[in-house]
This record gives C-alpha cells, structure tokens and sequence, in this order.
C-alpha cells in the first residue's frame, strides 16, 4: 500500500492553507468547505467536506471558538490548549503530518489549524450519506432480527457490537488504495481467532497495492486468495449481522470494506456456502429438514440435467418402471443442444431480472413463461422434458444460499453437460470425478475447502448434516484453529 508524500505542517497558517489549495482544491472543489475566524488576533483555519459533515457539529463548534474571544482573553498565551479544550466533541485527536491531515479531511473529518502551532486538531464529526439497516434481499428469513449491514462501515461496526458486546471484540482498521483511501476494518475475537490467520489477512491488506477500490469488497478477495480459474467461492459474503457475529464467535475473522453491505467471512469451506440462517431459526428437527431440501436442491443444480441426458442417449440404462421420464417426444434437434439453449435462456431471464426496472419485472415474467416457453414447445424448438428438467435445476441454483456458488455450480453444470454428450457414461463419470477433484484441491486461506470430508472429522461432519441444537454444540470448528475450543 503506497504512502503519500509527507510533509510537516507548517506553523505558518498561509503556507498550509496554500498546501490544501493546490493538492486538494480548496477553493475550487465546491464540496470542500473552508472557514476562517480570528482568535486573540490569530487566524484559525477551519476545513470540511460538506456533503459528509453535520452540519450541526459544525456550527457548534464554531460557536466555541469565536466565544474564546469573550471569555479567555487573560490566557492569549495558552491559545493552542484553550481551542483544544473548546472543541467539544469525543474524538479530537492531533496531527503533524500534512498528508494525513488531508487523508483524514478527504475521509470526512474536520481539519482545525492555529497560526503559530505546527500541529492541527482532527475532528471525527462524518456523518455519510447512506441509507438505514434493512434486510437484505438475498438472506431473507422467515423469523428473525430484520436488519442488515449498510455502506456505512462506521454503522456496521455499530451493528456487530451490538451483537457482540465482548471486550475482546477487536476493530482494526486499515486505509487501502493510493487514490481511495478506501477504510478496511478487521474484526475478530482476540482470545478464540487464530493469531497466524490474523497476521496473514493483515499482511495481505497491507500489501494492496492499488489506485482505488472501486468495487470494494470484491477487490479485496482478489487480492487476498488467489482464485485463479476457480469459479468456486473462495471467502463466504453476508449482510446479515446476526450471521456475521456467529462466526465471530466460532473463530473465523471478519472484513468489513467501506461503501460495501457484504461483509467478507475468512475461512470458509465449501459447507458454509450451503447454509442458511433459516436453518437456526427452527427447531433442530425442522433446520435438518430444511437443509437436506437445500442439498438435494444443490445436488440436483449440478448433476440432474447430465445425468438425465444420460439416460436420453442410452435408454437401455433406464428401469421399466422409469421410463416415463422421457422423451417422448421426436425432434430435430439433439436433446443436449436443447438442454445447452435452455439453461443459457435461464441465464438470459436471470441477467435480465437484475436490470429489470421492478414495475416492468411482472411483465418480463409473463413474456418469458407465456411467449417464449409454451411457444418454444409448440414450434418444435424443445420438447416438454427438457423445460421441466432445465426448470427443476435453475430452481435447484436458485435454492442455493450463496450466489457465488450457484453460479460455479452453473457453469460445472453447463461443462459436465458437454463432456457428457460427447463421450457418454464414460464423460458423465469423469465429469463428476473432475468436480470432486477440483473441490478437493482447493484452498482458502490454507483452509481445506472440503472439511469436514477431508480431511475427515466425524463430528463436524454430522454438525454438517444435522442441525445441532445450539447447547450441544459446544466446540468451536477446529477447521478454523481456535485459541479457546470451547464454546461454554
């Protein structure tokens, strides 16, 4: 991460001033605000960027300064530690470097200069524009808190220690990008997170060399864990607070990237991105239900589509008493090419609700059922299975909790596809060989992507399988290398 340039701040008030105007803009740019007043006859420089400051704050604190004049007029000398005193606010801290004093103002902070003092006062007064906690739209819950992380990584901060009211609970923060300055907060559990893990992602922060984090988040996970050609997610996204802190608890350790609702969950394994927070919001029994659902919907996302294509070119594979599953229709063309057409048209729908307008989405809806579906099948384009077997797989991504990896699972599916079609039960049974494999060598953060499966534990396994009730769980994922194992 580069440094920019260092420059003393100047006891000469004019020669700072000249400073901000020609390396920030003081007097061009209209959202920097400056303001000059006199005190004991010596001038005090005020700047701030409006669009990120209270207002209020502002003002009040400008009411203080200017009430020295009546007030304080015995002590001229003690200048310096009297405006120290009349900044009334709880975070004023001091500074004597000209470039972290504009980092800071460009962060959202009130920069306060005295003519004759080589040190200014730092202000923490932001107040950024964004918009309040809701639930987030792709970890909805039947039952369950309702609020979500935001933009603001000072409100998400907040929301997480609401959770997590633990001493031990630590905040570290970081400033990323030469241009950005984007503000990247570290959480963990000091006493239970792994101490190499945490130097590891703090290393990795730091060596961010970049002009800015346009987008955020996922910037940093590139630059953290080496994907690759890897279409599987390697770090676990949330915007759940209440799912954030619970892994806090178990060891894994957070990063937060301002401007970002997701917050970034490290290590992870391939088993966290297939649960849900629905699943700790019922009874054991109902949670264990519910998630067998969604694996057999995974399952079916990947494999169900090959394997019934499998059974389309060699019918001699099927039973009897399934031979209903079709085709029973004849076509010109190849059933794989309809499945290839079909599950990329899903795609096309996909894509097309997310740029979608919401008053126009009923719409598109009605279009792609109605028009294109029932009217693929009438002028021959596709048989009726192949809609209904193309249809049970998307449902199958969709039913995926982690879109990262229903979207990996698409494209396993799409080249599992080809490589049956091409070469039969003998590419259907490489196909799934290649997934497993790949699954099995990769890495996250030196974490092994397929625990509890390898290397084997049995009772994180069944932790995977059933849902435990919470008492019972009372060791921490050993997967994550925790100080203090126990939970209770």
């Amino acid at each position: 991460m580069k440094k920019g340039s260092s420059q003393p701040i100047s006891s000469k008030i004019r020669e700072n001033e000249q400073f901000l105007k020609d390396r920030v803009g003081v007097g061009i740019s209209f959202d920097l605000g400056f303001r000059k007043i006199k005190v004991f006859e010596k001038d005090i420089d005020i700047y701030y960027l409006t669009g990120m400051c209270d207002t209020q704050y502002i003002i009040e604190l400008m009411k203080k300064l200017v009430e020295i004049n009546d007030v304080e007029r015995h002590n001229k000398s003690k200048l310096f530690s009297i405006v120290e005193n009349r900044l009334v606010h709880q975070q004023v801290s001091k500074v004597k470097d000209l470039g972290e004093a504009t980092t800071q103002l460009l962060s959202g902070l009130i920069i306060v200069f005295v003519d004759g003092y080589s040190e200014a006062f730092i202000v923490d007064v932001r107040m950024y524009p964004g918009r309040s906690p809701s639930e987030p739209d792709t970890e909805k819950v039947v039952r369950g808190s309702r609020d979500g992380y935001t933009e603001n990584i000072i409100e998400n901060t907040s929301l997480t220690r609401r959770r997590v009211r633990d001493e031990r609970l630590r905040h570290e923060i970081f400033q990323v990008g030469e241009r950005s300055k984007t503000d990247i907060c570290l959480s963990y559990l000091q006493d239970v997170a792994d101490p190499d893990l945490i130097n590891l992602i703090k290393e990795e922060i730091k060596n961010i060399d970049i002009d800015g984090l346009s987008m955020a988040d996922k910037t940093v996970e590139e630059y953290l864990v080496s994907q690759g050609k890897n279409p599987f997610p390697l770090v676990r996204y949330t915007e759940r607070p209440d799912v954030a802190s619970a892994h806090l608890f178990e060891g894994h350790v957070l990063i937060m990237v301002d401007t970002s609702p997701s917050m970034i969950i490290t290590p992870t394994t391939f088993f966290h991105h297939v649960q849900h927070a629905e699943e700790y919001r019922q009874a054991p029994m109902v949670g264990s239900f519910v998630r067998w659902v969604r694996y057999l919907g995974i399952f079916m996302s990947v494999f169900l589509l090959p394997f019934w294509l499998l059974m389309v070119d060699d019918p001699t594979l099927l039973p009897q008493s399934l031979k209903f599953i079709g085709p029973h229709d004849e076509s010109n063309i190849p059933v794989f090419a309809q499945l290839i057409i079909a599950d990329i048209g899903i795609e096309f729908l996909r894509i097309a609700a997310i740029h979608t307008p919401t008053p126009l989405s009923t719409a598109m809806g009605l279009i792609a059922a109605v028009l294109i579906g029932q009217i693929a099948i009438d002028v021959g384009l596709f048989i009726p299975e192949v809609i209904l077997y193309v249809a049970m797989s998307a449902i199958g991504s969709f039913a995926t909790p982690s879109y990262e990896l229903s979207v990996a699972n698409k494209i396993s599916r799409i080249i599992l596809l080809l490589i049956t079609a091409a070469f039969g039960i003998k590419g259907f049974v490489i196909g799934f060989t290649l997934y497993i494999l790949l699954l099995t060598r990769t890495n996250s953060l030196n974490t092994p992507y397929l625990w509890p499966f390898l290397p084997f534990n049995f009772g994180a396994l069944m932790q995977i399988v059933f849902r435990v009730a919470v008492p019972l769980s009372k060791n921490r994922p050993s997967i994550v290398k925790p100080q203090n194992n126990q939970r209770q």
